[in-house]
């Protein structure tokens, strides 16, 4: 199974989708509050090649994007295959 880290603030509703998701596929993650933390923020966006909005999520090291993105592996059967890798 490959590790997931998902970078989140507390009142971010797409966070908690993104986490949501991951939750029902019973897959464990890492959580990295941004919140507050400029220099935690700019390592996130530093790995997520400029994005600066929260979630950013990575899987085996591979940033996937945020909460649409994540949706849309999903919606096209892929995100599967990229948890189980």
């Amino acid at each position: 199974m490959s590790q997931i880290e998902i970078y989140t603030t507390y009142s971010c509703p797409y966070c908690h989708a993104a986490k949501d998701l991951l939750k029902r596929k019973g897959v464990d993650f890492s959580e990295i509050n941004v919140a507050g933390d400029p220099v935690m923020r700019s390592t996130m966006s530093q790995r997520a090649n400029g994005r600066t909005s929260v979630p950013q999520i990575f899987i085996g090291g591979r940033h996937v994007g945020g909460c649409d993105d994540l949706y849309a592996l999903e919606e096209a059967g892929e995100l599967d295959a990229l948890l189980a890798s």
